[in-house]
């Protein structure tokens, strides 16, 4: 089979397509046939070395779906042909860069008829952050006043529409071209993150939606270094912030008082750290079968594009994800 690889760390000249035999699943595997696989930016932080893979040569991908089209002996719930997707890959097993990947079950849940595998390919990782996010952490509610940064990105466009479908008034940030978009997923409001009045936009937003001057009442974060500081000036009374990110670095309230005067609530998560990745994937693939999710796929790539593809992900502004199309 042909499969992406990094052979030692380094730039995204260090991959490269290799022919390699193909996976043979283990005994609590499932061997899927690749239709998509999501690019994201952790996938550059193994190959850069910052983040270290179980061994090298290594496949890069966190994300995969496809068909199963083998099962390990003590695999039950999966049969040759079930489409499936998944995520949680790419770090301590061979990841979705490639024609066939072999995925443990606890990583891996059956996709309903009729949801595109190449879209559910770049589900994974940016949907469950999301969903742990605001369901899991936040406890989002229904007429909760929900902020979320970046709702252009994989994980900001997956929460937006979470949200809407949990009954949040939704508040979102993003770059001018995306508004549209973003309404059409879901978004109440969308603010252009660069106006010099984004605190005060947001504010009023909150209180057209509630009525009552005080501000949002959950609030996604994924630039903390930049924006935690911002999140205790548009906070309401109790407000929950979660933040996630990779390398975000020296998180802090450059003054406290804003965030301890009203409760502020702040939690910070890594997807990596979910006790059952199943729960969340089932619930979102529910959502994509309802039509309430979409994954929104900004552009696809071959097997020897991936370097491009990584290149893109990290530099390039596009809405929703990047996925690999073997």
């Amino acid at each position: 089979m042909r499969a992406v690889r990094f052979h030692d760390h380094g730039g995204t000249e260090k991959l490269q397509v290799d022919e390699i035999d193909r996976h043979k699943p283990g005994d609590d595997e499932v061997l899927v046939e690749v239709h998509g696989a999501g690019v994201n930016p952790v996938d550059t932080y193994f190959r850069e070395g910052s983040y270290e893979p179980f061994t090298l040569p290594m496949i890069p991908g966190i994300d995969v779906a496809g068909e199963v089209v083998g099962v390990g002996e003590n695999v039950e719930g999966f049969s040759e042909g079930d489409p499936v997707y998944g995520t949680g890959i790419g770090s301590q097993h061979y990841g979705g860069y490639a024609e066939y990947a072999a995925v443990p079950t606890d990583r891996l849940v059956a996709l309903p008829e009729g949801v595109d595998t190449v879209a559910a390919g770049g589900a994974g990782v940016a949907a469950l952050t999301a969903w742990r996010a605001l369901v899991d952490h936040a406890e989002l509610q229904v007429g909760d006043r929900c902020l979320i940064h970046g709702g252009s990105g994989g994980v900001g466009h997956a929460a937006v529409q979470i949200a809407a479908a949990a009954g949040a008034q939704v508040i979102t940030t993003a770059s001018p071209q995306y508004h549209d978009q973003l309404r059409e997923l879901g978004a109440d409001v969308v603010l252009d993150y660069s106006r010099d009045d984004l605190a005060e936009a947001v504010v009023e937003a909150a209180d057209n939606v509630s009525g009552q001057t005080e501000g949002v009442d959950v609030i996604l974060d994924h630039r903390m270094h930049e924006y935690l500081q911002f999140d205790a000036t548009v906070g309401a009374t109790g407000c929950r912030v979660v933040g996630i990110g990779e390398k975000d670095q020296n998180v802090g309230f450059s003054q406290s008082s804003a965030a301890r005067g009203k409760d502020l609530n702040l939690t910070l998560m890594s997807m990596f750290n979910t006790p059952d990745f199943r729960p969340g994937l089932s619930k979102l693939a529910s959502l994509m079968e309802s039509g309430e999710l979409e994954i929104t796929v900004a552009e696809t790539y071959d097997l020897d594009e991936a370097g491009e593809a990584q290149r893109a992900v990290l530099e390039d502004s596009f809405l929703g994800k990047l996925v690999i199309t073997p």
